[in-house]
């Protein structure tokens, strides 16, 4: 009796060995096949897919699952984080934070990106699209994640409202330029706008807006600075490149 107890005992052991080897072989047979992404902008989905799944086993669902839940992120150029939800054994959804930027100074070599407070978020050597480069502040020593170094910190309220615009009225600028008073002037490709002061802001913007279609084509200077919200019929200068 007892040599058949043992017999018994053994081969309980041995299926459930043999069950947990085959679930442990299904489970890292899966592969993701069905890959979303979602709140990206500055890289396609494709690019991130390709930085998130381009190793031998990231696409293995087993392993993808545990090193998402316990391993550490991948460092993503102006990405704060990523979460990889599973939507099936097969199917995952990457949800992408970006880093918000408004602006870069150049330093170093480097472009220096930083967010609406003012905070170095990224040094890279490459442009990101859409965001403007910054011109005319004076600032010291450039660390990353700390605040860029200016006299006037009122400047990154006139930044960030000055880029929100440009967004909403979906103006693409390649640079702001700020002179020793503060005073703005916007660069276009060959258009420059000279916006003056930050004092009605969203009205100077939605008259660029207006404008830009009769200048396509124009090189030189558009005076903003003298909008007045209460002018019906204003007018601003234009004044060609020689």
């Amino acid at each position: 009796m007892r040599k058949s107890g043992n017999t018994r005992r053994k081969l309980i052991i041995g299926i459930v060995a043999a069950a947990i080897l085959l679930i442990g072989a299904f489970l890292m047979s899966l592969q993701i096949r069905t890959i979303t992404v979602t709140g990206n902008h500055q890289y396609t989905s494709e690019q991130m897919i390709e930085m998130l799944f381009g190793g031998r086993w990231d696409r293995n669902s087993l392993y993808c699952f545990f090193n998402d839940r316990f391993g550490e992120h991948k460092e993503i150029p102006f990405v704060e984080d990523y979460e990889i939800e599973f939507q099936s054994p097969v199917a995952v959804e990457v949800i992408v934070y970006e880093k918000s930027v408004v602006g870069y100074v150049s330093y170093m070599g480097s472009n220096m990106y930083f967010d609406k407070d003012g905070i170095i978020v990224e040094s890279t050597t490459s442009q990101l699209e859409g965001v403007p480069r910054i011109e005319g502040l004076d600032f010291g020593h450039i660390v990353l994640h700390q605040p860029l170094p200016v006299e006037d910190e009122g400047v990154f309220n006139d930044i960030l409202n000055l880029t929100q615009l440009l967004t909403t009225y979906e103006i693409q600028v390649d640079e702001v330029r700020y002179d020793s008073s503060g005073k703005c002037t916007l660069i276009l490709g060959d258009i420059r706008v000279y916006l003056g002061s930050g004092e009605q802001m969203n009205g100077k913007i939605a008259e660029l807006r207006d404008q830009l279609p009769v200048l396509t084509g124009y090189s030189g200077t558009l005076y903003l600075d003298t909008y007045d919200e209460t002018n019906t019929s204003p007018s601003y200068r234009f004044i060609k490149d020689q």
